[in-house]
């Protein structure tokens, strides 16, 4: 896989809604680190010194310095905003001239120009519906337009327009992008929009009451600032009776500041979108759209957004099923979508896991049965399939007092997919061991052979596992053998000691309880080093791989789940 496009655990780590939160079109949870920097302002704020207020506005600076980083310009061309719809009305009324937009885009980029013109600032020509294409803007141009309006991607069905081709039929116009179903989880050249305006509540992922706008130099050449505030002013500090003209920069179209405590929490969603990369953002949303479309292909459910150029949005019918209906089905199966009377919109994330397709492959199946079986995203791997009639037959090659097992890594940590003997006392969808799983967080999948340890009863057992690997060399499960052995005493003499725990709670109370005994302090008496030491160990061995092991371990260490992600982030920095 190129790095471009691998997504960072660390950026993964940050999120956590469910598995069937789909509606990143609509609203994007806000990262832990938003919400933990937004509390700690807050609580600076509550806290208030001398230089509170001055260390808290320099925020929008921090803000303003992450937008120009990911547009590749510089602070002066960038501007905080408190939404998508004030940075387009500025647009609209900052500038005079016809503007060309379509009828089909989302309200929010066709009431300020209707505003605009209401107000004699502007005249309006309407594109007819359909896709901005270059074709269909080159049509609707005339010589008096100055303008031409269009979101980066449709709000509808995803479909992602061509900026840079839209730059070269626009020509000297100014060429206005509504980015927010866009920026940051695609990649477009947004160096060729003039003006560009993105609210951050949505793929950016940093709550209500964010947003920012990027001019070009042509733009701010061009621009007559009637709506600029105090802030948006040259020298705004200058308290002298006197209006003063707005600033030559993007500032002059600042009414306010931004909240310091929101402009904190836009700075660092910018930033963890600027450390993981757009690429890699880009690539797993692309990953769960690829799996959603097979889910659909499964129910003969027709695909009504864009395919070609399309973005992190998925629209679909059901034949013989209304949106409203499919919508409900969904929604039974914890499934969060938007449900519009034509279709049923589906809008995943990076940070989406694979077991949403199953989710949504459940959802459709109570509204009817797939035309043919259509395998999970996690589905077992061809080489594993393969092997499951094996186990069995091998145990009894091997005869009696000899346990056989394979796992699927992909399906950590209930791994075991198949198992023959009774050794360990384990069944089919029973946890990976602590050692096996220590390996794996590692990487470390080089065979382990004949090395001693001890079933759940005490008795000594022999054990091999042999990693199996794909052919790219990514381990993909391991087969296990796992023998009494009647002529040794129970101690291991050092070797390789693991847990065959019957469950996931028992892995889980197991991992934590040996951490909390390596750092030799009671939960109860723990200051930060110690708990940070007991993050550090659990890391080691794998105990992040197992869902909800953030939660488990925030309960026995009477901390936050943030608290935990905190620790992580600086031992994994």
């Amino acid at each position: 896989m190129n790095p471009a496009t691998r997504i960072s655990p660390r950026y993964l780590l940050q999120f956590g809604e469910s598995a069937g939160y789909l509606d990143f079109a609509r609203f994007g949870p806000p990262s832990h680190a938003v919400l933990e920097t937004t509390a700690n302002l807050l609580h600076e704020s509550t806290t208030a010194g001398p230089d509170t207020v001055d260390q808290l506005l320099r925020q929008e600076i921090r803000a303003r310095a992450a937008v120009a980083r990911l547009c590749g310009t510089d602070t002066d061309h960038t501007v905080l905003l408190p939404n998508t719809s004030l940075g387009l009305f500025q647009a609209a009324f900052n500038f005079g001239g016809e503007v060309l937009v379509s009828a089909s885009e989302f309200p929010a980029n066709t009431y300020p120009w209707a505003r605009a013109e209401q107000a004699g600032r502007r005249v309006v020509r309407r594109l007819p519906g359909g896709y901005a294409t270059p074709e269909a803007i080159e049509a609707g141009l005339t010589d008096d337009i100055t303008a031409v309006s269009v979101s980066a991607v449709d709000f509808r069905t995803g479909y992602r327009a061509d900026l840079a081709a839209l730059r070269e039929v626009v020509g000297d116009r100014l060429l206005v992008v509504d980015g927010i179903q866009g920026f940051g989880v695609t990649e477009e050249p947004w160096q060729v929009a003039d003006i560009l305006v993105v609210g951050g509540q949505k793929w950016l992922r940093a709550g209500w009451g964010t947003a920012f706008a990027v001019l070009s130099d042509r733009a701010l050449e061009r621009m007559d600032p009637v709506l600029s505030g105090w802030s948006g002013a040259r020298d705004p500090g200058l308290f002298d009776d006197e209006i003063h003209p707005p600033d030559q920069s993007a500032s002059a179209w600042s009414l306010t500041h931004l909240s310091p405590i929101t402009a904190g929490g836009f700075a660092v969603a910018l930033e963890l979108v600027e450390e993981a990369g757009p690429a890699a953002i880009a690539a797993g949303i692309a990953e769960r759209i690829g799996e959603f479309s097979d889910v659909l292909a499964g129910f003969d459910a027709e695909i009504v957004s864009a395919v070609d150029r399309r973005a992190g949005i998925l629209a679909f019918t059901m034949p013989g099923h209304s949106a409203e209906s499919v919508g409900a089905a969904l929604s039974a199966a914890g499934i969060s979508a938007t449900v519009r009377p034509e279709h049923v919109r589906l809008s995943p994330h990076a940070s989406t896991p694979p077991a949403a397709a199953d989710l949504l492959r459940s959802a459709l199946g109570t509204l009817r049965r797939p035309r043919t079986a259509s395998p999970p995203p996690t589905a077992t791997h061809d080489v594993l399939t393969a092997l499951i009639p094996a186990v069995p037959s091998l145990a009894a090659m091997l005869g009696p007092g000899t346990e056989v097992l394979l796992h699927d890594l992909s399906k950590l940590p209930d791994s075991i997919i198949a198992i023959a003997g009774e050794v360990t006392g384990r069944s089919p969808g029973g946890p990976i061991t602590d050692l096996l799983l220590s390996l794996v967080r590692r990487n470390t999948t080089q065979d382990l052979t004949n090395y001693r340890t001890h079933g759940p009863d005490g008795r000594p057992i022999r054990s091999s596992t042999l990693f199996l690997h794909d052919t790219h060399g990514v381990a993909i499960g391991c087969l296990c053998i796992n023998r009494l052995d009647t002529a040794a005493h129970t101690t291991t003499d050092g070797q390789p000691m693991e847990s065959f725990a019957a469950d996931v709670d028992s892995l889980q109370r197991f991992l934590v309880d040996r951490a909390v005994g390596k750092v030799g302090i009671p939960a109860d008496l723990m200051k930060k080093t110690h708990k940070a030491a007991v993050v550090r160990e659990l890391d080691q061995a794998g105990f992040f791989l197992i869902k909800d092991a953030v939660d488990h371990l925030a309960g026995r260490l009477d901390v936050t789940r943030y608290t935990i992600y905190n620790y992580l982030n600086e031992i994994r920095a």
